[in-house]
């Protein structure tokens, strides 16, 4: 059938697909005529007793014979003439088991939908992608937690957390950790909502960043974050040669000895490493981690649980040794936990120090609260190890969270009960004086902490030589820059050019040689891109488009906006100079690329915002299509009456309500549209009278929309001109909504069949979709409170749309209450249980909670055999058969006795077979129905295409079997766009 292969989509192979774990889909097939084979009706029915012209359901009838002639009279020649018939023939393709048409949606290249109409060849099928047996996936603790606790455990805490303590006191340094703590704790917050909204790829913030704000921003930023990650790459190293030449100083070539505390000689020479022993070792000690790094993510991931156990053994000696310092007095200023020192230490003593840190009045470097924030904020940095890692993660949706807000506390508490410590431990002198104070106090030695900081900076170092290339490479392959096309890499492969440009970055900054000089130019790029990661939220949370599921549901708006706004503060309070000249590159990076760079269709947050700007969503994104992702619902709701309504009232007065039902918090808009018969310079001012009570009425309703009247001869013609004309680029209406005509046999109104079928084809090819409503009268208002389930019969693919309804139906305070059921028709062959948790699994991914039911055919037959309700089944079949009768037996006495007849104007085929079979799918799909959800609050299910060159009356008839005694009932259907996504 033309119309089912436009619904489906299908293609014309004649192949089986198999996807990755062996199970067999069905592709479509055009003009395929195969019908769901359902049991037989029991002997002595009383369908016997009926005079029709159609051939008669054969009781026992489970040999049903097949035929060769279908919808297009197109032969059906199954595989050795004995396939046997499965499908539900009026939908025209397969079942949603054998095409699950769900491919598309996870962001995979798939041939468009196939269309007779529009001459386009395709195919879908259910491939999804299952990790490989091969794939290495982490879990949250080595996989998130581990990475970013070992990134943000580092250097400063062993080298210059004490010195930070002696210099801004007790009270001050509780300050600084719980202003940089609640930043990055923000930002971990933003992180998890935006990580938990859809499947991520490789490139961790960056590619959070570049699909809600953009490719501009995404690549600005994202390169800057590169940046930063090279450069603590080198804050690490450095840290850690300086401590192993502290440690080791008979290593050192050159040495520097500095005998004065603000300038008074001490009796111990302070010995400080010299700036080219640090060059040296610190370029040796890159390229040995290089070659690390070139053995690939499974060596670093073998590597890295032996770089943090030393760490967490050592702090384990730090707080042992705090303990037993009281006794021992490892050192001259170390007076072990007392209140005296306490006192001491809890008010700041900023002053000027020389280059290695150490108090001296005639220094060059003078110290205060905010220049200790630059130099502590990289020990809080590190919450994006784990996301950076994303692509290697068997579930990032709950392990991004856990990790990263786990990490980030634990780290938080640490600093401020160290704080707590170290400023009740020693003298003033003593923490500004000994940078290894940590050593210094631990139990039993104090080698245990210099391997300690040692191993732990190797390991963070190792971690941002790792992260860095991946992420450049990642920029590098969504082909927005040429300019970085050299760093591309295939999947699977390391990113061996990035490596190498990411090391060359590094022993540049390891040059310079001094820690407290590299560590604001990595707190900058680090703040740019947390800054980043909020406001993409903040964006995305303020509008709040139907894509925007998070599973991550302790967020909001504000707190990401208080994020951004801390990390501005921040990098202002650290140094202005430093803030103007990040800006500034980042904006210098996002001009070129907005000149140079190439578009990316990421459905990003700034076109869901321009939507909403009416005006400049027409500028902004013209006439193309808009991504899943900004997918707003536009009904055309079609409010000519199928009969006549009450004197001044222009609308059925449940249409608004259920309008309302389809967008989420009021947000989108509705046209409402009527037609009036006649010429238009007659009834010209009548439309303005008629619009103005429409537009009163939408009103009254309280439903965002407008109202049009249109004059035309008759209402197909009126509808044909509505839906080529309405609406202005991409604010023109995707779904058609109306209401079923419940009453067209009851009035005896003939002319309804035509009219209505007519209407579903306009939308058909104008590829609008389409949502009918059965049972208006007892739509519920917004006060009414539903109780029960939404029931989905996802039949065919449609573009996720059906699932989309039934999520914005539950936004609703009517139905907030209901859950959601999700029927799939299995074949009786089928793996129901694997089926299951496949489409529970894309569930999953949709961030989409509901309950998947299988249906077998094997099971339908078990249950429809005797009872009462069989028996109502056949009265109905039978009933409508003599209706079909009657009407062929009207229009031959009228047209004379032949195949092809005419009806609603053009000729038509009476495939009597076909027809039968078409009663009957319909009569066993109302039956489901009614078995499974009778007691639903509404139900989805998919609208049959109204077969070709058959009369209008026959549809109509399939209808009124498919809908009877289903009180609330929506028939959709899709079209050819995906409005669901996987991805963020």
């Amino acid at each position: 059938m033309d119309n089912g292969d436009i619904e489906g989509g299908g293609g014309l192979e004649d192949e089986f697909h198999t996807n990755q774990s062996g199970r067999k889909y069905r592709p479509v097939v055009a003009h395929d005529p195969a019908v769901l084979e359902m049991s037989s009706i029991p002997p002595g029915s009383s369908s016997s007793n009926h005079q029709s012209s159609l051939k008669k359901i054969i009781p026992g009838g489970s040999t049903q014979a097949k035929t060769n002639t279908n919808t297009g009279g197109v032969n059906d020649n199954s595989t050795n003439g004995s396939e046997r018939e499965h499908k539900l023939e009026l939908f025209g393709f397969d079942s949603l088991v054998n095409i699950l048409g769900l491919k598309s949606m996870t962001g995979e290249p798939v041939a468009a939908p196939s269309s007779p109409r529009d001459g386009e060849d395709g195919s879908i099928s259910f491939d999804r992608d299952r990790p490989r047996p091969n794939d290495l996936k982490l879990g949250t603790m080595m996989g998130v937690f581990i990475p970013c606790l070992q990134n943000i455990l580092g250097i400063i805490y062993y080298i210059r957390f004490s010195w930070i303590v002696g210099m801004a006191g007790i009270g001050e340094s509780l300050v600084l950790v719980a202003f940089c703590g609640l930043c990055t704790f923000l930002t971990g917050i933003s992180l998890s909502a935006i990580a938990t909204n859809g499947a991520m790829k490789g490139g961790g913030p960056y590619y959070l960043i570049g699909r809600a704000l953009g490719p501009e921003i995404g690549v600005s930023i994202g390169l800057c974050f590169f940046l930063g990650n090279a450069v603590a790459g080198a804050l690490y190293v450095l840290g850690a040669v300086e401590t192993f030449l502290k440690a080791v100083p008979a290593a050192g070539m050159f040495k520097e000895t500095i005998t004065k505390v603000n300038g008074t000689d001490i009796p111990h020479p302070i010995q400080s490493p010299s700036l080219h022993d640090i060059q040296i070792y610190g370029i040796v000690v890159t390229i040995i981690l290089c070659f690390i790094v070139f053995g690939g993510v499974k060596m670093i991931n073998r590597v890295a649980p032996a770089f943090l156990i030393p760490v967490l053994f050592s702090l384990l000696c730090i707080f042992i040794g705090i303990f037993l310092t009281k006794k021992d007095y490892p050192a001259d200023g170390v007076t072990g936990l007392s209140l005296e020192s306490f006192k001491e230490n809890w008010s700041s003593d900023y002053q000027f120090t020389n280059n290695a840190g150490i108090p001296d009045p005639e220094g060059k470097v003078y110290w205060n609260f905010n220049a200790l924030v630059g130099l502590f904020f990289p020990a809080v940095t590190g919450i994006m190890a784990g996301s950076n890692r994303s692509a290697s993660l068997k579930d990032t949706q709950r392990s991004i969270p856990i990790g990263t807000l786990a990490a980030t506390l634990t780290t938080t508490v640490l600093y401020l009960v160290s704080v707590l410590f170290f400023g009740a431990l020693a003298t003033r002198d003593k923490l500004l004086t000994d940078r290894l104070l940590t050593a210094t106090i631990a139990w039993p030695f104090p080698a245990i902490i210099y391997i300690g900081i040692i191993l732990s900076t190797l390991g963070a170092a190792l971690q941002s030589l790792t992260g860095a290339p991946r992420l450049l490479a990642a920029i590098a392959n969504d082909d927005i820059l040429p300019i970085l096309n050299y760093f591309k890499v295939a999947d699977g492969h390391e990113p061996h050019i990035a490596t190498l440009f990411t090391a060359f970055l590094c022993v540049g900054c390891v040059v310079i040689g001094n820690l407290d000089l590299v560590t604001p130019t990595v707190t900058m790029f680090l703040l740019l891109c947390y800054m980043g990661v909020n406001l993409s939220c903040f964006l995305l949370d303020l509008l709040d488009a139907p894509s925007w599921r998070p599973r991550w549901k302790f967020h909001h708006w504000s707190l990401s906006l208080l994020g951004a706004l801390l990390c501005i503060v921040i990098m202002f309070l650290i140094s202005w100079s430093f803030t103007v000249v990040s800006l500034a590159l980042a904006s210098l990076i996002y001009y070129y690329v907005s000149i140079k760079g190439k578009a990316g269709d990421w459905g990003d947050g700034f076109k869901s915002a321009y939507f909403q700007l009416a005006l400049r969503s027409l500028r902004s994104l013209g006439a193309n299509q808009v991504h899943p992702k900004n997918w707003y619902p536009i009904p055309l709701v079609f409010c000519r009456p199928w009969g006549k309504l009450p004197e001044n009232v222009p609308c059925h007065p449940k249409l608004a309500d259920f309008a309302n039902c389809m967008k989420k918090k009021g947000r989108g808009m509705s046209i409402f549209v009527s037609i009036l018969d006649g010429d238009y310079h007659e009834h010209a001012e009548d439309a303005k009278a008629a619009c103005k009570q429409l537009s009163t009425y939408i009103d009254y309703k309280r439903c965002e929309g407008v109202a049009e009247i249109v004059v035309a001869p008759n209402m197909s013609e009126g509808f044909r001109g509505i839906v080529q004309t309405m609406g202005l680029g991409n604010l023109k209406p995707n779904i058609v909504v109306m209401r079923y005509p419940e009453i067209w046999r009851r009035e005896n109104l003939k002319e309804i069949p035509a009219t209505f079928v007519g209407i579903i084809n306009d939308c058909v090819v104008a590829n609008k979709a389409v949502v009918i409503v059965k049972g208006l009268d007892e739509w519920p208002n917004e006060y009414q409170m539903q109780y029960g389930t939404i029931d989905l019969y996802w039949i065919v693919r449609d573009g996720g749309l059906m699932l989309l309804l039934s999520q914005l139906l539950r936004t609703k305070k009517s139905f907030e209450n209901c859950k959601i059921q999700v029927f799939c028709i299995a074949e009786e062959d089928s793996d129901a249980e694997e089926l299951k948790a496949d489409v529970k699994k894309f569930l999953y991914d949709l961030r989409m909670q509901a309950e998947v039911i299988v249906i077998s055919m094997k099971s339908w037959d078990a249950q429809i055999e005797g009872g009462s309700q069989q028996d109502e089944w056949l009265e109905s079949l039978t009933a409508a058969q003599q209706r079909i009768a009657g009407y062929l037996a009207e229009k031959r006495s009228v047209q004379g006795d032949g195949d092809k007849l005419m009806a609603d104007g053009k000729p038509v085929v009476v495939n009597e077979q076909q027809v039968e079979k078409f009663l009957y799918t319909t009569l066993k799909l109302n039956s489901t129905i009614l078995r499974y959800s009778r007691m639903a609050a509404v139900v989805l299910v998919s609208l049959p295409p109204p077969p070709v060159n058959q009369p209008a009356y026959f549809y109509m008839e399939y209808m009124d079997l498919l809908v009877e005694n289903v009180p609330r009932l929506l028939i959709v259907r899709g079209y050819r766009r995906d409005v669901v996504t996987l991805f963020t």
